[in-house]
């Protein structure tokens, strides 16, 4: 076993090191009791802080976040605008536009590895009106497709389209 390397003193980032708080169980890594510039305690392991990977509580990550945010104008001009988020019947515009991540082809369908379900689901004025598993993928698309109908009108022909 290594002997242990005295943090105690030492400053990583935003993270000043106050005490030594025992071993990390699933890897026998020293951790450490830090201050944060913040105000924030956090408990670090020493590999991590000596590395550079952790340098703050995670107040470095909120602050870098929020500049790019603000120094992204595309961003700032959408800010506020929940007209950009919501169509003209209050249908949130994720409900109705495919993602790139959809890996079922029809949007509000999934399929849920832990049940091994497909998942059909449609959210209109921030509440779900469908929100059910299925066993089969063609069982969850009916049930979206008929959803759709009821609470958009959106009426599809039998190839599926609109």
């Amino acid at each position: 076993m290594s002997k242990r390397i005295d943090l105690t003193d030492q400053r990583f980032g935003r993270l000043v090191v106050l005490a030594y708080h025992g071993n990390n169980p699933a890897n026998s890594n020293a951790m450490w009791l830090c201050q944060c510039d913040c105000g924030n305690k956090t408990v670090v392991d020493g590999v991590r802080l000596r590395s550079g990977i952790t340098k703050s509580c995670g107040c470095l990550r909120k602050d870098l976040s929020s500049k790019r945010v603000y120094n992204n104008p595309k961003f700032v001009d959408y800010m506020g605008r929940s007209d950009q988020l919501r169509n003209k019947d209050g249908v949130s515009l994720s409900s109705i536009y495919e993602s790139a991540r959809n890996k079922s082809g029809v949007i509000g369908v999934s399929f849920d590895q832990q049940t091994n379900k497909w998942f059909a689901r449609l959210m209109v004025d921030h509440k779900y009106v469908l929100l059910k598993s299925f066993k089969t993928i063609d069982e969850a698309i009916e049930a979206r497709h008929q959803a759709e109908e009821q609470y958009l009108g959106i009426s599809r022909q039998s190839d599926g389209s609109v």
